[in-house]
């Protein structure tokens, strides 16, 4: 794939119908992409299998094309590229930057709460003693693999203060222009569970480079989220793409649009009458 052709995408979740924030975004990626003369693509992020469903890819399908959106084919869906993903954590397994963590949810909080200088709001941990791990697996209990940001740091070197990323669109407070990364903010995050497969950090770096991705736009609430990806992406030797973050919308109650708080579906406002004209030109395009 010939990466030097501008290249966006959209990358929605099948665990529900879209939103006016799904639109908004989608319709941002596609006028970056024709602004540039270049790709948009579509991606379905379905790694979550308890909560994806084959029936909303179905409606977000039918939703973009009633948007009036077209995309570059094939569609790339992630839960058909696991192996892509598994190689990606074994060559970081391989070179030790990252660890089995056996703590639950709630223990990791306890942790953070208890942190010697007040609570932390990120996990940083260590490998298990050998024989306590081999006990563990012994046992069959659950574990996930976190990514050591004390071993990625000693990986890079003097690389490690260079990571940084561009930023087209504008990040939380205003940023833009040339951004330094700051990995610690997230913490040593987790990239797969067993039996669960990958995590959203590792599979996105792995789905950009090889989709060719050169632009990444997306909402505001992941902009602190580049600087994980940004790691990843030197650690795998990868492309950087550059970052588009844009603004999210709000609801008439002040909160963003979410699928969690019951957001006004596009499929409830196709029903009421409106257009996809009169939702375009609503969001900002004319």
């Amino acid at each position: 794939m010939n990466a030097a052709i501008p290249t966006t995408r959209f990358a929605p979740s099948p665990t529900g119908r879209l939103h006016r924030g799904h639109a908004f975004s989608a319709l941002t990626a596609a006028r970056v992409a024709a602004d540039l003369g270049g790709r948009f693509l579509l991606r379905i992020e379905d790694i979550d299998a308890e909560r994806c469903r084959p029936a909303f890819e179905a409606d977000l399908l039918d939703d973009l094309a009633w948007l009036g959106l077209s995309w570059a084919q094939p569609v790339r869906r992630q839960s058909d590229h696991l192996a892509d993903y598994q190689s990606a954590l074994d060559g970081l397994r391989a070179r030790g930057l990252v660890y089995r963590c056996f703590r639950t949810r709630k223990a990791v909080l306890d942790e953070i709460a208890r942190a010697p200088h007040g609570p932390s709001p990120v996990f940083r941990g260590k490998p298990l003693p050998a024989e306590e791990e081999a006990a563990r697996l012994a046992a069959g209990e659950p574990y996930a693999w976190r990514l050591s940001l004390d071993t990625a740091r000693d990986a890079l070197g003097a690389g490690w203060a260079a990571l940084g990323f561009e930023e087209r669109g504008q990040g939380p407070q205003g940023e833009r222009g040339r951004i330094s990364a700051q990995p610690e903010a997230l913490g040593d995050v987790i990239l797969a569970r067993k039996g669960l497969g990958v995590a959203y950090h590792l599979a996105v770096v792995v789905d950009d480079a090889l989709q060719g991705v050169t632009h990444v736009v997306r909402g505001v609430d992941l902009f602190e989220a580049t600087s994980i990806q940004r790691l990843l992406q030197a650690l795998l030797g990868l492309p950087t793409p550059i970052y588009h973050h844009h603004r999210l919308l709000l609801g008439p109650d002040g909160k963003r649009y979410a699928k969690r708080d019951q957001a006004e579906t596009l499929a409830e406002i196709r029903r009421s009458g409106v257009t996809a004209a009169a939702l375009r030109e609503s969001l900002g395009f004319v």
